[in-house]
């Protein structure tokens, strides 16, 4: 493949840095070289489709409750536009930090790629604790953040989407600072939105819908019944809950659970819905009196024939990758799994089937809203469940397909065919100027 990417770019603009480091931008660039070989990908090449496109970064003002005035630092990556306009959630977390961004958004870019929807990679983020805040603190900073980074939010440029601990309502404000400020209504200046203003039917359900069908999918191919296997899932939100409901709705025994609050395990199965309306009640995951406690680092190793982590990354490490006793990892959190904890599970015949293919069902629902905000012709959840299932199948019959011909695992060949799209994508636009 010919080297028309590689422009001469001076190394330490670029976030090679990264190289050897142990975080979450180390790890993608470890990940992208690995496919680099398999693909005989020149070194300016990797530079490009590595660093991001732009990287933004704001103090927002935001007057508290007691009247003193707290300065919040918040970020967007813009990784890559070679396929669409950037897209990507925004999170509220304490340990926000630029690095963790910039992985996030690459991480999105191939994701894009992977289930071929038009779309680039972008992540953003405030660092902030928000459970700390109230509700109009809240909502003064998701406004501010989003107006100091009104130069970029655009629904033809930059669309933003829900993250960790941001949802329909901060989507709500976003869109409507977007609008104000825009004098018109923007209602594809975001995607995550309630129904009432231009959501979609199915937006709540995408992400753990999608884990499902792919775990569906797995153990079909694999002629393997999934009724009755045995499941645990670490993380019990967007995500891991939806997940646990539609599994055990066919027949799946999920036996360990987890959130903030603690751990839950029953062998003989945890019903899962009266676990929801617990929670609905206002009560804590760990407080769930129908299943025996158990942290959530012992759940990850805990044997069962099927694991979903599903909160936040590096969960498993190579510290305690040896004793995972799971005969299938899907991943539902992003980077759940470091690189060297992938190698011992791999060494160890544990497959893994990766997040860029497992939860991108939230990505492909957004892409959904932000089409019907456009065309202003809205779908039924029928119709939405129906399209997501398609691309999802169509992803990841790409995938098996290149694992079984190359004999790659499913990560490798996730991450192969996500690069070939955008490598193919780069090089027919070109290099301007």
């Amino acid at each position: 493949m010919s080297d028309t990417l590689n422009a001469p770019v001076p190394p330490q603009s670029l976030p090679i840095q990264y190289k050897g480091r142990k975080d979450l931008l180390g790890q993608s660039r470890v990940r992208l070289e690995q496919v680099a070989k398999t693909l005989n990908l020149p070194a300016g090449i990797c530079d490009r489709l590595f660093a991001p496109h732009r990287v933004v970064q704001t103090f927002s003002p935001v007057r508290m409750d007691s009247g003193e005035i707290s300065v919040f630092p918040g970020y967007r990556v813009e990784h890559s536009n070679i396929l669409g306009p950037y897209y990507g959630g925004i999170r509220f977390h304490h340990e926000v930090d630029l690095d963790a961004i910039t992985a996030l958004a690459y991480l999105r870019t191939l994701q894009c790629a992977l289930i071929g929807i038009p779309f680039g990679g972008a992540k953003g983020g405030v660092t902030v604790d928000p459970t700390q805040l109230s509700d109009g603190e809240l909502e003064r900073l998701t406004r501010r953040y989003t107006s100091d980074m009104g130069m970029i939010f655009d629904p033809k440029k930059d669309i933003p989407s829900p993250d960790v601990y941001t949802s329909e309502r901060e989507m709500a404000w976003m869109m409507d600072t977007v609008s104000v400020n825009h004098g018109y209504a923007e209602p594809g200046a975001v995607t995550g939105k309630p129904l009432s203003i231009g959501g979609t039917q199915g937006n709540t359900e995408a992400s753990g819908r999608g884990v499902a069908m792919v775990v569906e999918e797995y153990f079909r191919r694999a002629d393997k019944p999934l009724k009755g296997a045995t499941v645990i899932i670490t993380g019990f939100g967007k995500i891991g809950r939806v997940a646990a409901q539609l599994l055990q709705r066919v027949g799946a025994k999920i036996i360990g659970v987890s959130d903030r609050s603690g751990g839950l395990y029953d062998a003989d199965g945890i019903d899962v819905e009266a676990l929801w309306q617990h929670m609905l009640a206002g009560n804590d995951l760990g407080t769930f009196k129908a299943a025996g406690a158990m942290p959530e680092d012992e759940l990850l190793l805990t044997e069962t024939d099927l694991l979903i982590p599903a909160s936040l990354s590096c969960q498993i490490t190579r510290s305690n990758a040896e004793k995972v006793q799971a005969k299938l990892i899907v991943e539902g959190a992003n980077m759940p799994i470091t690189p060297e904890a992938d190698n011992i599970l791999g060494r160890r015949g544990i497959p893994v089937v990766p997040d860029m293919l497992a939860n991108a069902g939230g990505v492909i629902v957004g892409y959904f809203e932000w089409v019907q905000d456009n065309n202003q012709l809205f779908w039924t959840e029928e119709e939405v469940v129906d399209r997501l299932r398609t691309v999802m199948m169509r992803a990841y019959g790409k995938v098996h397909e290149r694992a079984g011909r190359d004999g790659q695992t499913l990560r490798l060949a996730a991450h192969t065919e996500a690069l070939r799209t955008l490598v193919e994508a780069a090089t027919i636009r070109g290099l301007y100027p």
